[in-house]
C-alpha cells in the first residue's frame, strides 16, 4: 500500500494544513485539498495546472522539510542556499530571495561535483598513494640502517676485552629503543596517510552517488573536503642517530667506546621532508692543510668553454661545457661516454642523482632532465620560468634555481619530479636571490642551502625551512678583486666551497658563513665548475682552458 496513504502518514494540504492533500498543482509545486483546489484556481495571474495527487508527474524522491515533516523539499532557496518546502516560503522567511527549481538546481551543480571528482582523484589520492608508499620504503630502509648501527656497534665491542661487553649490550639496547620509537613515529604516520586516503575514498564515492543520484537530500548535505584534502600534513623529520667508535684506552673504556647519537624526531610545517642519510658514523674531523695540493689534471675535449662538472663516483666524472654534449671521464683522462642533450641546446648545469643517473637543466626549453640507460627523459617542464643551477640531495630531492623573464628568481624542491617547496623571499618579504643571473646549488651536510649568486656577487644560504642564515659577500683583501662566485660545492665538514672566477681561487667557509681560506694556489686559470667526492677531493673545472684538476685540500 502507498506510505502517503496510511493512517500513521496522512499527507495535508499545503495551504489549509486541515484536509487531507487530494490534488497537485504542478506548475506551482503545491498539494491541495478539494476546497483549496478554488482557491487556488482562483489566481488568475498563473496558468496552473491541477491534477489528482496520483497522477502528478513522476518527480524525484525530494527529501522531507526538516522543519515541516509532512512537507517535501521542491524548491531551492538561493540566497539561504538550502532546499525548502511551500510551508517555508508561506512562513515569511524566505520573502524576497530567488527560488528555483531543486531539479535544475542539482544539474546547476553537476560540473562543481565533477570537478571536484576529478581533483579527488587525479591530483589529491594519487598523492596520498605516494606517500604511503615512501612511508613503506623509509620502513624497509630503516630496517637497513639500524642493521648497520648495530653492526657498527657489534664490530668496535669485538676489538675490545670481554669487560667492555656490558657497554656494548647496553648501546644494543639503546639502538633497538630508538628503532622501536623511530618505528613507532612512521607507523603513526602511515595510519594518518591511511587515514586520510581512506576520507578521500569516502569522498569519491559520495561523489559518485550524488553524480548517480536524482537524490536532492545528498546534493544539499554535500560539503567539499577538497580544501582540507589539498593540506598535505607535515611531514616528521628524523635525524638519523650514528656511532662514533673512538681509539681504544682500557683505562677510559666507558668515555673512549664511543656513543650513539640521539634520536631526533620533530614536525616540519613547511613540507613532507623527511631525510634518511646513509651513512652510520660520524665524520672524521679533517684539518685543511696548509697548502692544497694539485694531484692531477684532466684534459676535457671542448672547443669553447668547459663550466659543470661533477661525480659520478670516486674515479668518474661528468662534464658539460657550452656546447651540447655531456661527457664521462675517469681519472686517467680517458673518454669512457658521451650523451648528446636532447634538445640540442647547451646544458646550464649537471648534477648526479643517488641512483646514479645524470640530470641536466635546459633555459633555453625551461626543462630539467634525466639520463637513464643513455635515453634523455624530459622530466620537468616549466611555465614562464628558466632553471639554471640543480643539485640532488641527501634525501633524494631535486633542488632547481631558477629564473623568469620578468626578472624573478627562486629556488624549488623537487620530490619525485613533483614540486614540493619553493624558496623566494625572507621573512620581511623581500626576495632571497637577486633577479636574473647564474646561479648554482647545493645542499649542505646539515640540509642548509647554498646558492652561488653571481648578480649581486654574493653566496646566500638559507635552512631546509626557507629561513635565511646568512650571505657571504667575500672576504676582505688588498689583492683581490671584487668576489665573483660562479659554482659552489660542499664537504663532509659542512664547509662550502664557492669558485671565484675572475680571482682565480677557490673561498671555503665553514658552515655557518666564516671564511677558513682560499684556494688560489695550484696554477688555477678562471675556475667555474666545482664538485668534492666522497673522500673530500676536490675537482675544479677550468673554463678556458677545458681541463679538470683534482686537488686535496683536507
Amino acid at each position: 500500500m502507498d506510505p502517503r496513504y496510511c493512517a500513521q502518514d496522512i499527507l495535508l494540504c499545503d495551504l489549509c494544513q486541515k484536509s487531507a492533500l487530494q490534488s497537485h498543482c504542478e506548475l506551482c509545486h503545491v498539494n491541495l485539498c478539494i476546497v483549496c483546489v478554488g482557491k487556488h484556481l482562483s489566481d488568475s495571474s498563473k496558468r496552473h495546472k491541477v491534477v489528482p495527487y496520483k497522477h502528478r508527474t513522476t518527480t524525484p524522491n525530494y527529501p522531507k522539510c526538516p522543519n515541516h515533516t509532512q512537507k517535501h523539499c521542491e524548491l531551492y532557496c538561493e540566497k539561504c542556499d538550502i532546499p525548502v518546502c511551500s510551508t517555508c516560503i508561506s512562513s515569511g522567511k524566505h520573502k524576497g530571495h530567488d527560488l528555483s527549481d531543486a531539479l535544475k538546481k542539482l544539474s546547476s551543480k553537476r560540473t562543481y561535483f565533477e570537478k571536484d571528482l576529478k581533483e579527488l582523484e587525479k591530483t589529491i589520492f594519487p598523492i596520498y598513494e605516494e606517500i604511503a608508499l615512501d612511508l613503506n620504503s623509509e620502513k624497509l630502509n630503516l630496517e637497513k640502517h639500524y642493521e648497520k648501527l648495530t653492526t657498527a656497534v657489534t664490530k668496535q665491542g669485538e676489538d675490545w676485552h670481554r669487560e667492555i661487553n656490558i657497554i656494548v649490550n647496553k648501546q644494543k639496547s639503546e639502538i633497538d629503543e630508538m628503532k622501536s620509537k623511530h618505528l613507532a613515529v612512521l607507523n603513526k604516520q602511515e595510519n594518518v596517510i591511511t587515514l586520510i586516503s581512506s576520507d578521500v575514498k569516502q569522498s569519491i564515492h559520495d561523489l559518485r552517488k550524488i553524480l548517480d543520484s536524482n537524490d536532492v537530500s545528498l546534493t544539499s548535505a554535500y560539503k567539499s573536503r577538497n580544501a582540507e584534502f589539498r593540506s598535505l600534513p607535515p611531514k616528521v623529520n628524523v635525524s638519523l642517530p650514528s656511532f662514533c667508535p673512538h681509539q681504544i684506552n682500557t683505562e677510559q673504556l666507558h668515555q673512549m667506546f664511543g656513543s650513539l647519537s640521539a634520536l631526533s624526531i620533530t614536525t616540519d610545517e613547511h613540507g613532507y621532508t623527511m631525510k634518511t642519510p646513509e651513512a652510520v658514523s660520524c665524520p672524521p674531523v679533517k684539518p685543511l692543510l696548509d697548502e692544497p695540493e694539485l694531484i692531477t689534471t684532466i684534459n676535457i675535449g671542448y672547443k669553447l668553454s668547459l663550466n659543470s662538472v661533477t661525480c659520478l663516483s670516486d674515479e668518474e666524472i661528468w662534464t658539460s661545457g657550452t656546447d651540447k654534449i655531456m661527457k664521462l671521464y675517469n681519472l686517467q683522462g680517458k673518454l669512457l661516454k658521451s650523451i648528446k642533450t636532447k634538445s640540442g641546446n647547451t646544458p646550464q648545469d649537471i648534477a648526479v642523482t643517488r641512483s646514479g643517473d645524470l640530470v641536466y637543466t635546459d633555459p633555453d626549453k625551461r626543462t630539467v632532465n634525466i639520463v637513464k640507460n643513455k635515453k634523455i627523459q624530459e622530466v620537468i617542464r616549466l611555465q614562464g620560468w628558466s632553471p639554471y643551477g640543480v643539485c640532488s640531495t641527501s634525501s633524494g630531492d631535486l633542488l632547481v634555481t631558477m629564473n623568469t623573464d620578468d626578472n624573478q628568481s627562486k629556488v624549488v624542491r623537487y620530490f619525485g619530479f613533483t614540486e614540493k617547496q619553493t624558496i623566494q623571499f625572507d621573512s620581511e618579504g623581500k626576495p632571497l636571490y637577486s633577479y636574473g643571473g647564474l646561479k648554482y646549488i647545493s645542499e649542505n651536510r646539515n640540509l642548509d642551502i647554498c646558492v652561488a649568486d653571481w648578480q649581486t656577487k654574493a653566496v646566500v644560504v638559507v635552512n631546509g625551512a626557507g629561513n635565511l642564515r646568512f650571505r657571504y659577500t667575500g672576504h676582505p683583501s688588498t689583492n683581490k678583486r671584487s668576489f665573483d662566485p660562479h659554482s659552489i660545492t660542499t664537504d663532509s665538514q659542512s664547509q662550502i666551497l664557492t669558485a671565484d672566477f675572475i680571482n682565480h681561487c677557490i673561498h671555503i667557509l665553514d658552515q655557518d658563513g666564516q671564511f677558513l681560506r682560499y684556494i688560489d694556489n695550484c696554477d688555477l686559470q678562471r675556475p667555474w665548475g666545482l664538485c668534492v667526492d666522497t673522500s673530500d677531493i676536490l675537482f675544479v673545472a677550468e673554463f678556458y682552458s677545458f681541463k679538470v684538476k683534482k686537488i686535496k685540500y683536507m
